[in-house]
């Protein structure tokens, strides 16, 4: 309760801060995602705070913070986004999936390797997560962003995938979390900000996460051992706008908005996971240049063969078919008739 009180608060001091702009100025309250990750500082904040008022020439006035800096957990962003407390919020998708378990469908692992199979995927889902996010959260979907290739982090050696056997560790979605359970390991609950100290403390064996991410977070201070094996897939980040706020704005601006997110956002974020996974390995373990900064020197474990036959008959015998159930055939059908048509797989239905 505190901290949705204090959350609350954080939005009120947003619409403070627009009491002095011109009253000509459409304001929007802007809540991004984690604020010390290179998906904000490269392209949310910059785009927010400075492309999009520039481009609309004085017309649009944007005040923006992040979910974790207001202290709102990822998974009530878009509840709080549903109620118009403020105009546009973005997190990950599989943050909402408790709400919205059909929104799992986005971000299935080990069925995209590249930035390119991964950005087809999202576009085959997205009439998909559109709907799913006008009927649960009264939002216009305005972008749809990738983290990095989700990889495991481990505190101690594994060389293969049976190694997780038995292993506690900490799942980047659901989706990704039955995976790990199918597989014979523990899967476990812990916030993206928490894992560091939980791998520290030997709560969690080991995490998954992005590959650029961990390094933005330090988590290769407290884990030894990266396995490049893409188990949580790309943990696509939703941008949406409440529709009551959206509905309010001429179609003119509708229009900026749109063109401006399409092309100084969304496809320079895309751009910018393609050879991603390469520079943030080589910033985890030292194997080659390290664009971000002094490089780590983690143990680099690379998925054999029989690691992703493995994984894909996990994927397709149990964790899809457990998601289908969750889903319902409809999103299933939509998602078999979409998604899986791109990716070359198949939910069964019963």
């Amino acid at each position: 309760m505190k901290k949705t009180v204090s959350s609350l608060l954080a939005v009120s001091a947003l619409g403070a801060g627009m009491m002095a702009t011109p009253a000509f100025a459409e304001d929007l309250s802007v809540v991004g995602s984690w604020s010390s990750l290179p998906l904000n500082k490269q392209f949310e904040t910059p785009f927010w705070t400075e492309e999009l008022p520039a481009a609309s020439n004085g017309d649009i006035n944007v005040q923006m913070t992040t979910h974790d800096q207001m202290g709102i957990g990822g998974g009530d962003v878009f509840r709080i986004l549903n109620d118009g407390v403020f105009d546009v919020g973005m997190t990950v998708a599989d943050y909402a999936v408790g709400d919205a378990p059909e929104l799992e469908g986005l971000d299935v692992p080990l069925v995209a390797n590249t930035a390119e199979e991964a950005k087809a995927m999202v576009e085959a889902a997205r009439p998909m997560v559109e709907d799913i996010f006008k009927e649960r959260f009264n939002s216009k979907v305005l972008a749809i962003a990738p983290y990095p290739p989700q990889v495991v982090f481990c505190k101690g050696d594994v060389t293969s995938l049976e190694d997780l056997k038995g292993k506690k560790v900490r799942g980047s979605g659901r989706m990704t979390t039955k995976f790990l359970e199918a597989l014979g390991a523990n899967g476990v609950n812990v916030a993206f900000s928490e894992v560091p100290g939980a791998l520290e403390r030997g709560v969690i064996d080991c995490a998954v996460t992005g590959a650029g991410s961990g390094y933005s977070a330090g988590w290769w201070e407290v884990s030894d051992h990266l396995m490049t094996i893409p188990l949580g897939g790309w943990d696509p980040v939703v941008t949406a706008m409440n529709f009551d706020k959206w509905n309010s704005l001429s179609p003119e601006m509708q229009k900026l908005i749109t063109d401006e997110v399409n092309s100084k956002f969304e496809a320079p974020a895309w751009a910018a996971a393609a050879g991603a996974l390469e520079a943030d390995i080589a910033c985890l373990t030292g194997n080659g240049t390290c664009p971000a900064g002094d490089p780590a020197s983690m143990t680099l474990v690379e998925a054999s063969d029989a690691d992703l036959a493995k994984a894909k008959e996990i994927l397709t015998t149990v964790v899809l078919p457990e998601w289908a159930e969750r889903a319902g055939a409809e999103w299933v059908t939509r998602w078999n008739d979409t998604v899986g048509k791109t990716v070359g797989v198949a939910v069964p239905l019963s």
